[in-house]
């Protein structure tokens, strides 16, 4: 079972020459954001993670929650990490100020947050949905729900979750019957909910619910769905806690993964009805949780980077340690990580995981210039952005996740498979990530739906003359490394142009066939834009070298973005090929034939 070391240097490496820090740091008020704070609370929160959290991992795993009498009980050390976790201001980090929180942009958030997600997963699905649920408060709310549960919610005091999920509704949120039916100022609440993440606990005083419901008199479909506050503990008028409300945990998943996080399914109103409060405007819930879902897509993106980045750790620091053969070449028995193929393996790994890394910091500058920039015309810009490379986050790093995780396990041989050496617990917790805020298919049909086919492209042919302003800088540089990045990363652009075009053209008569190629098309431009991060980080480190800074950490750089473009900017070829040519296919067989 190894540690966890959280990547710091490599993360502000990114935050300062990748995603623009400085920018970031002249929004207003961000202004406090700057590298040396960065620099402190990456460290701190580093500390904090490998040290009180990452141990915890394998103790969830084997633990589990525990459903005891209706009351879960989570794995021990858990209660008292998340009291540290509150005390020390981390649930606080990316709250508005206004809120009892730190005010921090989310480029210097999700750094922190990524790090929560490598330490202990199943631990840092808590903060992660509280921050989803205040998001949509935030939002949303009126000013009597926000005085009585933002500041609350903000600093982790009380934690949030999100209640979509039924058993005859679970994409298909239209099958949602939970009922909410008027009763002076509030509303009783009846239904089943499921798949609810940390639904019930016992680490904090309360348990906020956000939940969807039908009021009596709404419209069929997503277009009748309304969404309600639905506290564990009803809140007294002073702020103190009042009544338990009629939600109750009547059982607990038995998972695949991340056992220590509780999977609940919760019933609300088997006595008199659960009292919620209507949030926002009545049957507009839907609209209203998708102000969370987006923020949670891009942190189940993150999700992704960061168990990658801990499968990683985990399989190079075994491969320094095992000793097995003798490498080709070498005289001597030694550690495995001389064999070439091992190696191969351990760059796949990391290149991956910094292209991952890359684009997702990246993108929460976006979303912070879309929050804050002066110019609204600016702001709309990069909420374009935001808008196209949040289903590629997801969708890209948490397919890519899968495989990292697997080679994690493939590099320990035989150990890996054996659940004492921890690589195996990663490539099991990581498989709900793909799942989690919306599918593979649903994150690839929302980025060729709405972001690609209903602006005919507009967004991504922007993102590609940018990147293509980047490859001409990239061919300029002396040396082979720099000549493979170039012309690997123009012709999968020259591909890219071509699937997106071909896409377009066809969903106008065939939607079917078009949609059929939604995934590859995701994967495709996921890859891409993994290669566009990786060679503006080659071409950085190239001028840190000339300027004698970091040798070793620059030198690294430039090998990884040499072996991205080799080894995996070519499978966006075959992926473009799968969504030009296989959908035909795809769509031939009658259901009988599978």
């Amino acid at each position: 079972m190894s540690n966890y070391t959280a990547p710091v240097r490599d993360m502000l490496f990114v935050m300062n020459e990748l995603a623009g820090l400085d920018a970031v740091g002249t929004l207003p008020g961000y202004e406090e954001a700057r590298a040396d704070l960065a620099e402190a609370i990456l460290e701190e929160a580093g500390r904090f993670a490998g040290e009180v959290i990452a141990p915890l991992n394998v103790i969830g795993d084997r633990e589990g929650s525990r459903l005891i009498d209706g009351k879960v009980v989570p794995p021990t050390g858990f209660a008292d990490a998340y009291r540290q976790f509150v005390d020390g201001g981390w649930g606080a980090v990316a709250s508005e100020i206004d809120h009892g929180g730190q005010g921090l942009p989310q480029l210097l958030a999700k750094p922190v947050t990524e790090m929560w997600n490598s330490a202990n997963l199943s631990f840092a699905l808590c903060p992660m949905l509280t921050q989803g649920a205040l998001e949509a408060l935030e939002h949303h709310g009126s000013d009597e729900l926000k005085a009585v549960y933002l500041s609350k919610l903000a600093t982790g005091e009380w934690t949030g979750t999100m209640n979509l999920t039924e058993p005859q509704a679970g994409s298909d949120l239209a099958a949602v019957r939970t009922k909410a039916v008027p009763e002076g100022d509030h509303y009783r609440i009846s239904g089943n909910k499921i798949f609810i993440t940390w639904g019930e606990h016992d680490m904090t005083d309360n348990i906020v619910h956000l939940v969807l419901a039908r009021l009596p008199d709404a419209p069929e479909g997503v277009k009748g769905i309304s969404l309600f506050v639905v506290p564990k503990y009803l809140v007294n008028a002073d702020g103190s806690l009042g009544l338990r409300n009629d939600v109750q945990c009547v059982s607990l998943e038995h998972k695949m993964g991340i056992h220590g996080s509780p999977t609940a399914v919760l019933a609300f109103g088997e006595k008199d009805g659960a009292i919620g409060y209507l949030v926002g405007e009545p049957n507009r819930g839907l609209e209203y949780m998708f102000t969370m879902m987006n923020h949670a897509r891009l942190g189940v993106g993150l999700e992704g980077v960061a168990i990658s980045e801990r499968a990683y750790q985990q399989a190079r620091d075994y491969a320094r340690d095992r000793v097995q053969g003798k490498a080709i070449g070498q005289r001597a028995v030694g550690a495995i990580i001389k064999h070439p193929d091992v190696r191969r393996m351990l760059m796949l790994m990391k290149s991956q995981t910094e292209a991952m890394r890359a684009l997702a910091y990246v993108t929460a500058a976006y979303m912070d210039q879309a929050a804050r920039h002066p110019d609204p015309v600016q702001r709309a810009y990069y909420q374009a952005r935001v808008d196209l490379l949040t289903p590629v986050v997801k969708g890209w790093s948490t397919e890519t996740a899968q495989e990292v995780t697997s080679l994690g396990v493939q590099v320990h041989g035989g150990m890996g498979f054996i659940e004492e050496t921890g690589a195996a617990q990663h490539m099991r917790d990581a498989r709900i990530i793909t799942i989690y805020e919306g599918t593979t298919g649903i994150q690839a049909n929302d980025l060729l739906g709405r972001k690609t086919v209903r602006e005919e492209g507009k967004t991504l042919r922007a993102l590609i003359e940018e990147i293509r302003a980047d490859v001409a800088r990239v061919a300029e540089l002396e040396g082979e490394a720099f000549r493979q990045i170039a012309v690997g990363l123009e012709e999968a652009l020259r591909v890219l142009e071509a699937t997106a075009s071909h896409l377009i053209a066809t969903a106008a008569n065939d939607m079917p066939l078009a949609f059929s190629g939604a995934v590859p098309y995701l994967m495709q431009l996921g890859i891409v834009c993994g290669g566009w991060q990786m060679a503006r980080a080659a071409c950085i480190a190239k001028a840190r070298l000339d300027a004698g800074d970091d040798v070793a950490f620059h030198q690294a750089k430039i090998v990884s973005a040499q072996f991205y473009a080799t080894h995996v900017l070519p499978r966006a070829q075959a992926h473009a090929h799968a969504a030009l040519h296989g959908g035909q296919a795809t769509l031939a067989l009658d259901e009988s034939a599978f």
